[in-house]
């Protein structure tokens, strides 16, 4: 509203209303002094002015007020003038103190017209203000992007905007003949009234989610703030309710709750726990199960050192070391853990290593391996013992077609039989102390010349045997393999080839594929003579000794060639393989 048309002088007629009242004022107030100083004579004081004075100086401004006195001052002085002939000097003084008196309640009048005017500006303009506020409040209010209401202490709703009637499916008129409880899911009332109560104590706001009705009858999440002065610890009469749709984020919290429990599933029945650890404050935080792998009490964090107790010494580099990433990558690890009971865990630690605002860290997830390594260790153990089992049987299968052969081969000289028990007596025990050296500790070391001597022992002397090479030592479980493997080519000559005929010869040689001393071995054994069969079973035990179907028990490259006359098996040792 503009200022000026509050003015009364703004206003045409009533102005003109003004001054007509002011005219009358002064022509009545003429007449009664003409009539006063006809009657009353010399008595007359001027003071029947004043009054004039005033009620004009209240009509009109400070100029028109000045006029009027001026002219009932004139007025007076020649009514006294006309009727008496003169005008005394106690006339003139009080007509100047009239004229001064006029002017000092001119002025007044003016100056209290001035501020009034001033402060009717001032209140004008802050009304302005409020009304613009008010106009504001009210856009936002009616346009917000929560549903807004006002509710008085016994729960009716005062007032609402678009967004509440829109969530709701309620009119604006409709929202206005319902109670708030109406509108709030009959299982979360209660939470209603704890925010009432929570208002009416000590509290000026208080929120809580609570299910909200539609008019279709269906429900939605909302989270209802209600706000409120509270003078003297008393509800006022209006309280501010505010509506904010949180279906959607209620939706992803459930979703994301539910995949937490179903990984939290899987990591249990996995019997995983999950890890982290910043390597700057070396802080490490874990599950439950974490620190129950690590033997430890459950715990919101430790510090890294402190699992220093724990980690076996020669693991624990891998623990802390830490590198500058240009980008996430891997973290796999293996350590052992000792725990307070002594037993040594093996755990992995699988997961990243990445830089999360500018701080390094690894996380992922832990897995107790003790007992698959066990598992796997006697899974090893037990395909060893399987081997060395069926190894030992095939040695033992051998072993009575190279007794009945020995005794085949040795002649009873001159009729003899003491002699010839003496000298098969010999060939026997040769041929034990081969089968003692492929029975012994597999840590034990060995010649070489010594290991194709003592198993060619049993027939020196009786067949065309030559053994030549420079000295060499095999150490380890090496030595045991390549025993058998010469094992093996004496057993198999016994049976088909050179030991088998009189007239057969066996050469055995290994020299150095080169001048350099850490260079391979070259073992070969060449047959010379007629063999009884060109054919050899390549599927059984002897034909995984020598390789013939793939590795051999030690070395690499092996050959064999076999025909009518003869058979030639080459092999290449390696010096790191066999041992120094």
């Amino acid at each position: 509203m503009n200022s000026q048309s509050r003015r009364p002088d703004s206003n045409p007629s009533g102005r003109l209303l003004t001054h007509v009242a002011s005219a009358l004022v002064l022509a009545a107030t003429l007449i009664f002094e003409k009539k006063a100083s006809v009657y009353v004579g010399e008595g007359s004081s001027f003071l029947e002015f004043i009054p004039a004075i005033i009620i004009i100086s209240y009509l009109e401004d400070r100029g028109p007020a000045l006029a009027a006195t001026i002219l009932m001052v004139a007025a007076g002085l020649w009514a006294r003038s006309t009727l008496h002939g003169q005008i005394s000097g106690e006339d003139w003084a009080r007509a100047i103190l009239l004229v001064v008196s006029g002017g000092v309640i001119a002025m007044t009048f003016h100056r209290l017209r001035q501020d009034l005017r001033e402060l009717l500006e001032v209140a004008e303009t802050r009304l302005a203000a409020v009304e613009a506020t008010e106009n504001r409040y009210r856009w936002a209010f009616e346009r917000a992007a929560m549903g807004f209401a006002n509710t008085n202490e016994r729960g009716e709703l005062l007032q609402s905007n678009r967004r509440l009637s829109e969530m709701t499916g309620y009119e604006e008129e409709e929202l206005a003949q319902l109670r708030l409880e109406t509108l709030v899911h009959p299982d979360d009332r209660d939470a209603l009234a704890q925010l009432l109560a929570g208002l009416g104590n000590d509290s000026a706001s208080f929120a809580s989610e609570v299910r909200l009705l539609k008019k279709n009858g269906s429900a939605f999440w909302a989270r209802l703030t209600l706000s409120s002065s509270v003078p003297d610890g008393v509800l006022s009469e209006s309280i501010f309710v505010v509506v904010d749709d949180i279906s959607e984020r209620r939706a992803v919290h459930e979703a994301l709750r539910a995949q937490k429990e179903w990984l939290d599933l899987a990591l249990s029945a996995g019997r995983l726990a999950t890890w982290r650890i910043d390597l700057k404050d070396g802080i490490v935080t874990g599950s439950g199960t974490f620190w129950d792998i690590l033997g430890l009490p459950p715990a919101a964090s430790r510090r890294l050192d402190e699992l220093s107790a724990v980690i076996h010494p020669a693991d624990w580099p891998k623990l802390v070391a830490s590198r500058k990433l240009a980008s996430v990558t891997n973290y796999d690890v293996e350590i052992r853990v000792r725990r307070p009971d002594g037993h040594i865990r093996w755990v992995a630690l699988r997961g990243r290593e990445e830089k999360y605002d500018d701080r390094l860290q690894r996380l992922g997830v832990a897995a107790d391996l003790t007992e698959r390594r066990q598992t796997t260790l006697l899974r090893a153990a037990a395909k060893k013992r399987e081997r060395i089992m069926l190894e030992q049987r095939h040695r033992f299968s051998n072993l009575f077609p190279v007794i009945t052969a020995l005794v085949n081969m040795v002649d009873v000289p001159e009729n003899n039989v003491a002699r010839y028990k003496e000298t098969l007596v010999d060939r026997i025990r040769a041929l034990e102390a081969t089968h003692l050296l492929l029975s012994r500790n597999g840590n034990a070391s060995g010649m070489l010349h010594d290991l194709v001597v003592q198993e060619l022992q049993p027939y020196m002397g009786t067949r065309d045997i030559s053994v030549s090479g420079p000295s060499v030592v095999i150490s380890g479980g090496a030595a045991e393999s390549f025993a058998m493997i010469v094992h093996e080519l004496a057993t198999n000559s016994l049976k088909h080839g050179a030991l088998g005929d009189s007239k057969g010869r066996i050469e055995v040689n290994w020299t150095f594929a080169s001048e350099d001393a850490g260079s391979d071995i070259v073992f070969e054994w060449v047959e010379s003579g007629r063999r009884r069969t060109s054919k050899v079973v390549r599927h059984g035990f002897g034909s995984m000794i020598l390789g013939v179907d793939g590795a051999p028990l030690v070395g690499y490259s092996p050959k064999l060639e076999m025909s009518d006359h003869g058979l030639r098996y080459s092999l290449r040792l390696s010096r790191k393989e066999i041992g120094p």
